[in-house]
């Protein structure tokens, strides 16, 4: 922090106190009207929210009757010329702008009363086992659906106890002050930090409550389909018993009629993934009829950072079939790139055996002659342009000094535009550059998978100008002439294609990991996404690489296909009116927001502060060495009466925890992207005393972990962290399971230098 912060910081006080001053204001008089509404009977409390509505419609009506008169002479005036339709409808557009600014100045106005109506219904139904009211249509429509809901005569009776996901939730919470502030923070569209654990799925019920009295539709964005269906029946009741409706689409299937009804109801929850598909598909639809979804007013997004900055950049595409699609040559060349990656891998052992020799003396801080450098170096850096993933290379260069001499060498060959570095690659069969995400075969690897009756050029693309100028000064006829350029670029594009088949399935034996990049389930090959640990369902690797690896796997391999539509999450979520979010760690990305979406990033005090005890990292010098610490440590932890949660970053770690485990007889749950089904089920006992549950980056986001009778006392839920991730945020999460609401708690990471 530079002085000038730090003095301006001191006059000024910081943003987040800036901010929490300018929003206290709110508080005291949402607190003031929320003591009105008391003394209210159960149906005055309802009636609110017809004038709330109608309020704004008063507000607005001037400029919507102007609206339908023009969209009314547009559709009956024959006589309107193109351009005349222009205009009209570019006067509705203002109009429309007109009236969004005008919903706006009235949701203000009434925020302080509406806030006050949810938490009155949260005290309500906290303090009641059950509600009666004067019975609605809605009302008798819902008790059709749910349980917790009955008819009798002309009175609705609601239950304070329903499902949530399967399972059966009682209503016990009610506002806190900072849950207002959040609340407050998503009405005006910014981005709320607030800890885990601190209730951000009931904070967010406020703005959805007051947004959704304008009639234009909120959503409500999750990072899983899990959490879009459990939030939305969890939550669901406190707005259908004010008559809002509510709604999943990941309930229901997509370009079906159930799913246009999930988006016209006043709160639509969903992933990020199928809104976004959702709005492909209207785009590529040929009638009115098949549109789902309406326009974009607001937008709450859970976990804002996964979805906004992590996954920004992943576009949606909806693929279809090509022509062609299902003939390729991924089996009959499999057996080739399988000698050509065992060949490697038997020159890569070589050479990094003899850079052991040559660089040894310096793992253990002794000097080596300039010579033994150089030569080690080159065999050290040709082991890593060969097979940079092999574990035996990972684990020598995690060792003293013998990065810095990689690093040195690298630089050597690199420079003059790369001009030595054949000489570092002549030897290999292949060149594969991680940070481009290419592989290269070279003469020596094109010759070993030349066979014997192959043409010598059989994977060798002609060189089609020089072609060209060849037929053109021969002494063809034009129609001959004509044949053998046809010829030419029919040879060119199945050598290309074969060419491109290699440097696929290359990438797929060399650079992709079973049970790390993706997992194989029910003959499948599928994706796991590496922020969360879960399975990407549906989604496939482009450019023919998903189908090198079902060849490299052994399962069916599917049809190639065409992109027809695609955008990114970043643009689609651009398009609304208004959005919000929020998550825990927002504060590490706050620039990266402002910058691209304009949002602010404002921090919410925690409403008890957190006792959780966050220790120092432990580094090992090799990965056994860690795991065996990590499980002494647990062996200790349920000892001490104290739940685990230990966090993984692949679905291969968590398999071998779970064989070490077994082994010392410790008992364990595990939940990665191959057991994803049982997760409500694993994370309800995960707060038990001496349960142990190892889990991928899954039981980060969004899972409440309750603790169960005596934990407290024995010092809360453990979190083991088993290595640190690349993005700061994940391991935050993870913290954050334990010391939700000023529970007891504690967090380690082990690291290893490997």
């Amino acid at each position: 922090m530079s002085i000038l912060t730090k003095i301006f910081q001191g006059i000024f006080g910081s943003k987040t106190e800036r901010d929490i001053k300018e929003l206290q204001p709110y508080v005291g008089k949402i607190n003031a009207e929320f003591e009105k509404l008391q003394s209210l009977s159960n149906d005055e409390l309802r009636k609110k929210t017809q004038e709330f509505k109608q309020y704004i419609k008063e507000k607005t009506k001037s400029i919507t009757d102007e609206i339908v008169k023009i969209k009314d002479r547009i559709d009956s005036d024959s006589s309107l010329s193109i351009q005349d339709k222009e205009n009209l409808y570019n006067e509705i557009e203002k109009l429309e702008k007109q009236e969004l600014e005008l919903i706006e100045e009235a949701l203000q106005e009434i925020l302080p009363q509406a806030f006050a109506v949810v938490k009155e219904t949260a005290r309500r139904f906290k303090e009641n086992e059950t509600i009666e009211v004067t019975a609605s249509e809605l009302d008798k429509e819902l008790a059709t659906r749910h349980e917790h809901i009955t008819i009798e005569g002309d009175k609705a009776i609601y239950n304070h106890t329903w499902l949530a996901a399967g399972n059966p939730v009682t209503w016990d919470m009610v506002h806190y002050d900072v849950q207002l502030i959040g609340g407050t923070v998503l009405h005006q569209g910014k981005i709320a930090e607030m800890q885990t654990g601190e209730g951000k799925t009931l904070v967010a019920t406020l703005p959805i409550y007051l947004n959704a009295l304008a009639g234009k539709g909120v959503h409500v964005v999750t990072v899983n389909d899990y959490l879009a269906k459990r939030d939305s029946e969890w939550m669901g009741p406190l707005f259908e018993f004010h008559g809002l409706t509510i709604d999943c689409i990941d309930k229901h299937e997509p370009n079906s009629e159930a799913r246009r009804q999930a988006y016209l109801a006043d709160i639509t929850y969903g992933t990020n993934n199928e809104f976004g598909f959702d709005y492909l598909r209207d785009n590529m639809a040929r009638h009115p009829e098949e549109l789902v979804q309406r326009k974009h007013h607001y937008a709450i997004v859970d976990e804002v950072d996964s979805v906004l900055i992590d996954d920004a950049r992943t576009p949606l595409i909806i693929s279809g079939p090509t022509p062609r699609g299902d003939q390729h040559e991924y089996y009959q060349l499999k057996p080739r790139v399988e000698k050509l990656v065992s060949a490697q891998r038997k020159y890569v052992n070589t050479v990094l055996t003899e850079a052991k020799k040559k660089l040894g003396p310096l793992t253990k801080g002794e000097k080596i002659s300039k010579e033994d450098e150089k030569e080690g170096g080159l065999a050290l850096l040709r082991a890593h342009r060969g097979l940079p993933k092999n574990k035996a290379l990972i684990k020598f260069l995690s060792e003293q000094g013998i990065k810095a001499v990689l690093q040195k060498t690298e630089n050597y060959y690199m420079q003059d535009q790369e001009k030595e570095m054949p000489t570092v690659d002549e030897p290999l069969y292949f060149v594969i550059n991680e940070q481009q995400n290419s592989v290269d075969l070279t003469d020596r690897g094109v010759d070993l998978i030349t066979e014997a009756g192959d043409d010598k050029d059989f994977f060798i693309l002609p060189d089609v100008g020089s072609e060209i100028a060849k037929i053109e000064k021969s002494n063809l006829s034009d129609k001959e002439k004509l044949a053998a350029k046809e010829k030419l670029m029919q040879d060119f594009s199945v050598k290309a294609e074969r060419v491109h088949t290699i440097n696929q399935l290359l990438k797929a034996y060399t650079m992709f990991e079973r049970d790390v990049e993706y997992v194989v389930m029910d003959n499948k090959v599928k994706i796991i996404d590496e922020q969360t640990g879960r399975i990407m369902e549906g989604r496939r690797y482009s450019d023919g690489l998903h189908q090198a690896i079902e060849a490299k796997e052994n399962v069916k391999v599917e049809a190639a296909t065409q992109t027809y539509a695609t955008v990114t999450l970043q643009n689609y979520f651009r398009m609304y009116h208004k959005l919000a979010g929020m998550t825990g760690t927002a504060e590490t990305e706050s620039q990266e927001f402002w910058d691209i979406y304009e949002l602010d990033v404002v921090i919410i005090p925690t409403n008890k502060p957190i006792q959780r005890i966050d220790k120092d990292d432990l580094v090992y010098k090799t990965k056994r060495e860690k795991f065996n610490a990590v499980i002494d440590e647990i062996q200790q932890l349920v000892e001490a009466n104290r739940p685990v949660l230990v966090g993984t970053t692949s679905v291969e770690v968590s398999e071998l925890l779970s064989r070490m485990l077994k082994l010392r007889g410790i008992k364990h749950n595990v939940l990665n992207a191959k057991l994803h089904q049982k997760e409500a089920e694993i994370v309800a006992h995960a707060g038990l005393a001496k349960s142990v549950t190892i889990a991928t980056n899954m039981a980060g986001r969004g899972t409440d972990i309750k603790l169960g009778p005596g934990v407290k006392e024995a010092g809360g839920l453990a979190i083991i962290g088993t290595e640190r991730h690349d993005s700061r945020r994940v391991d935050r999460q993870l913290r954050g399971r334990a010391g939700r609401q000023g529970d007891p708690g504690s967090s380690q990471f082990f690291v290893s230098l490997e």
